[in-house]
């Protein structure tokens, strides 16, 4: 009498293996009993219920309670032909009956990511109808998750309603965005443009763009290998302008990444913005990591090795600015002090010890079509405040207009 025994996964498997293993030399005999199925059903049974089998075939047979041993026999012994028909009968038998209890086993299904998410990111023809300004917000929000469970984001959008908003420093993946269906969350009214952090990166960085309008196209990233995984670049494409948003790598406690930053990002982007203004006019927004003058930072003698303030970086952005592009705020304002971010560590917003590190920048072909350009420091929900700008559409078309007018007095010249 066989008395009852637990069975592992692997060892049921393996056992299964054994009794199936036609291909050995000589015939494979096992003991009916060995195969009892009511046995065999209750540990299925016991798998299925995730029961902890723990106990292996091999160790039963060991005990030699009651369990029939598997003989083998060579090939060599003869077998009369009636009962070795018979004997391949029952075998064949028992291995289709077996069978059909190993087939009756089924892997828990995996979770799967939907296939189908609901995010609006139709592209369209960039045009802005019946404007004669758009409003263009960007604030680094320090991770999304947590300005949208507070409300803050929806409070800002409901408050400032921008016809553009981008978002840096995001700090989530694209399989957890849609996992956790974060971009239900994000105000209606709004086309969604992403540029994730590429794992094994995981909650770092981030950039995005909302738009009221559809753009053209949508290109994450410069193209260069080096600076596309922690998804630090957006750029959009509007009939009259492109639109950049970037998230600037800090040079990091210590400085430890001081010379990618300045003698490889730097020079990669700046390149990039200057070849993409060839095309069409460019509006760069974004957390800039770098307070460019003294006016700029509440402390500046006391920062000069500090990331963010060194003279490296400082002078990178001078010579970006001096190939051909303007600082908006500071070309409106130029002695108005306003910071952009404050240390929460230190609580330096209480007493205004800040840094004015987030920026509108646009080429300086595209200077008349600046209205104005604000940091919008009553805005709360992250150590930055959004920076914000006002585009003047008519004077874009007016430019057009002249232009075209120019072009026709040469040609009739």
């Amino acid at each position: 009498m066989i008395k009852s025994f637990r069975f592992s996964a692997s060892s049921l498997l393996n056992f299964r293996n054994q009794c199936f293993n036609t291909q050995r030399v000589g015939k494979v005999f096992y003991a009916p009993k060995l195969l009892t199925f009511p046995l065999l059903k209750q540990n299925f049974t016991q798998l299925e219920k995730g029961s902890d089998l723990q106990q292996s075939v091999e160790k039963q047979t060991k005990k030699k309670k009651g369990m029939s041993k598997i003989i083998k026999k060579s090939s060599s012994i003869s077998e009369p032909e009636q009962s070795q028909s018979s004997t391949t009968t029952q075998k064949t038998k028992k291995q289709a009956q077996l069978g059909d209890f190993f087939a009756g086993i089924k892997k828990k299904p995996e979770t799967q990511v939907e296939d189908k998410v609901e995010i609006n990111t139709e592209l369209g023809d960039g045009i802005w109808k019946d404007r004669q300004n758009i409003k263009i917000a960007c604030w680094n929000v320090n991770g999304l998750r947590a300005v949208l469970k507070r409300e803050d984001l929806q409070k800002y959008i409901k408050q400032e309603n921008p016809d553009i908003l981008c978002l840096n420093e995001t700090k989530i993946d694209e399989s957890n965005f849609i996992k956790e269906k974060v971009y239900k969350d994000i105000p209606s009214g709004y086309y969604q443009y992403w540029n994730f952090c590429i794992p094994p990166i995981k909650g770092y960085s981030g950039v995005s763009i909302f738009s009221k309008e559809k753009v053209i196209s949508i290109k994450k990233g410069i193209d260069i290998a080096e600076h596309e995984n922690e998804g630090r670049v957006l750029t959009a494409e509007f009939d009259k302008f492109y639109l950049v948003v970037v998230y600037v790598p800090n040079a990091g406690s210590e400085l430890v990444r001081l010379d990618y930053r300045v003698n490889s990002f730097d020079k990669d982007f700046q390149n990039y913005l200057n070849q993409l203004k060839l095309k069409k006019n460019v509006i760069l927004c974004g957390d800039l990591n770098v307070a460019h003058q003294e006016i700029d930072i509440a402390n500046p003698k006391s920062n000069r090795n500090s990331p963010g303030f060194t003279i490296e970086e400082r002078n990178s952005f001078s010579k970006f600015l001096e190939s051909g592009w303007i600082d908006t705020f500071r070309f409106l304002y130029p002695e108005t002090i306003k910071y952009s971010w404050w240390s929460v560590r230190t609580k330096a917003r209480e007493s205004n010890i800040g840094w004015r590190i987030d920026y509108f920048v646009v080429n300086k072909e595209f200077k008349s079509s600046i209205k104005d350009s604000m940091i919008n420091n009553n805005i709360y929900g992250s150590d930055h405040c959004p920076v914000e700008f006002i585009l003047n559409l008519d004077a874009i078309q007016q430019n057009e207009t002249s232009s075209n007018e120019n072009t026709q007095t040469n040609k009739s010249n």
